[in-house]
């Protein structure tokens, strides 16, 4: 499998605890921080829950 590149684009300030561990799960805890991570469905389903805190910017194979 490839990788994707997941960048946070809001902050975890006044969010459930839910949110903010989904953000530290994907390794991400301030604001325009990107992270490359393995491209599995278990990381994808965790961009999707949060998508008003981080997307998916970019995909490498």
């Amino acid at each position: 499998m490839g990788t994707i590149v997941v960048k946070q684009i809001g902050s975890p300030i006044r969010r459930p605890k839910e949110q903010r561990a989904t953000l530290a799960g994907l390794g991400l805890n301030k604001m325009n921080r990107t992270r490359e991570l393995e491209d599995t469905p278990a990381v994808r389903g965790m961009v999707a829950k949060i998508p008003h805190l981080a997307v998916i910017v970019e995909v490498r194979n």
